[in-house]
């Protein structure tokens, strides 16, 4: 299982307001639907719950300690290692958030992608320092508002 978390976030590393995105990139959602659609998506229930919804074309799986939470069309499991409990080997699956999940993924992860948002928003979610587990990075795509980096070992 390769293990790659996709955000987005600010200099400051803000990732959220009040269970939303604090900002409005078009261009970074279709950029976040074109690399996960087809691939395992794992988040927490806050992010769920944000969305509302299963993302088509994913394998949703969302991590809750509530043992009675259940979703159509999502697959539930109690924490992190449950996730080996899937037949994803050799698969991509992207780590989506939200904050706590993204802590405990972080000295796990192959890679992360990150939108790297120009402008200052303010916000209460925060994305791990990650600098130091990740020296290296590569350009993937610019933009006047944001910025796609690849972080990797």
């Amino acid at each position: 299982m390769i293990l790659t978390a996709i955000v987005a976030m600010t200099p400051e590393r803000i990732i959220g307001k009040n269970g939303d995105l604090p900002w409005n990139l078009p261009d970074d959602l279709k950029f976040f639907k074109k690399h996960t659609s087809g691939h395992p998506i794992v988040m927490g229930r806050k992010t769920f719950d944000s969305i509302g919804r299963p993302l088509p074309k994913r394998q949703n799986i969302v991590i809750t300690r509530d043992p009675d939470w259940s979703h159509n069309g999502v697959e539930m499991i109690q924490n992190p290692e449950d996730l080996n409990n899937f037949q994803l080997i050799n698969q991509r699956v992207f780590i989506i958030g939200g904050e706590q999940i993204y802590r405990f993924f972080l000295p796990i992860l192959n890679e992360i992608i990150i939108t790297h948002v120009t402008d200052y928003h303010e916000g209460d979610t925060y994305f791990p320092e990650y600098s130091h587990l990740f020296p290296n990075s590569e350009l993937i795509l610019e933009q006047d508002d944001f910025v796609i980096r690849r972080h990797f070992k």
